[in-house]
């Protein structure tokens, strides 16, 4: 038995499906298959059940695959604490933002923290929010981008900018030719929204409740760029986070809110347990410094917070 085929079989208990196991560990399927029935063999139980359609935990592979991910996680704090000895600020970052905020930051901080941080590797992964916040408690990441709240007791945070939200019309709409806006003048319009699962939507139906309105029933969207291009056609009106607002599509008007307007907070969030904060305090001062004068963003205090 070896820390690969416990690899293996983690894998294979998380996606239960042998091909997405082996692309995960990078093999082939039939080495992956190999070596999953050479460890039950070793353990003399069956970990897995198998048909042509699904793979199943048995009632032993819920017991011992649990104990699995125990000792994989013991040995990822393991390397990470040598690694901490050696370097510090050393060695490869699995880096995670989520959809609506990665494409809009990641191109303005990647080069500042590749300049400040040079012995550091970066893998970005861009996903929603729950699944970041799973695969840092799973160990998968690293640390990630995150709009707080965050509240699980596992996970710590640098919070880093408050980024504030703007309201993107058509120019044919009747508030284009304002130069900014007024909570209570949104009521009556078309409030485009995105899916489930995105937390700009939880951001943006706070919103809603706040000024008294609802989402638009007939149109919901899967990115950010879709809802731009459907303001653009004058199908309604969404919340632009500062980061997105770009100068490339004339037939949109960004309204800065007058007073306290809608914002979200972005932390730099990582486990707990990590024996990597050194590091991630570099990466929180190098991204606050990165984004000094980014119109919308406000840096935050420099404590590490919940």
């Amino acid at each position: 038995m070896n820390l690969r085929d416990l690899e293996y079989a983690d894998a294979l208990a998380r996606t239960r499906h042998f091909g997405a196991a082996a692309r995960a560990c990078h093999v082939s399927q039939s080495t992956l298959s190999i070596q999953i029935k050479k460890l039950e063999e070793e353990l003399g139980l069956k970990l897995f059940e198998r048909d042509s359609r699904q793979v199943l935990l048995t009632d032993a592979g819920v017991t011992l695959l649990a104990e699995v991910k125990n000792i994989l996680k013991a040995h990822r704090q393991l390397k990470e604490k040598a690694a901490a000895l050696q370097n510090p600020l050393a060695g490869i970052v699995r880096f995670g933002a989520f959809p609506t905020l990665a494409p809009y930051i990641l191109p303005l901080i990647m080069q500042p923290l590749h300049q400040e941080l040079p012995h550091a590797q970066f893998q970005l992964v861009e996903d929603k929010t729950e699944q970041l916040l799973q695969h840092l408690l799973d160990g998968g990441l690293d640390a990630a981008l995150i709009a707080l709240p965050v509240t699980d007791a596992r996970l710590d945070a640098f919070p880093l900018f408050s980024e504030a939200f703007t309201l993107a019309v058509s120019r044919q709409s009747r508030l284009a030719t304002r130069k900014s806006v007024r909570l209570e003048e949104v009521k009556g319009e078309e409030l485009l929204l995105l899916d489930e699962g995105h937390c700009l939507r939880d951001q943006s139906l706070e919103f809603c409740t706040r000024i008294g309105i609802g989402e638009s029933q007939s149109y919901r969207a899967t990115s950010l760029e879709t809802l731009r291009h459907m303001v653009a056609a004058d199908a309604g009106v969404t919340l632009m986070p500062a980061l997105a607002i770009t100068d490339d599509t004339p037939q949109i008007a960004y309204l800065p809110f007058r007073g306290q307007g809608p914002e979200r907070l972005i932390a730099l969030v990582f486990r707990s347990s990590t024996a990597r904060r050194s590091l991630f305090t570099a990466i929180a001062r190098t991204i606050r410094q990165a984004l000094r004068t980014q119109p919308g963003i406000k840096p935050l205090a420099s404590a590490s917070t919940i």
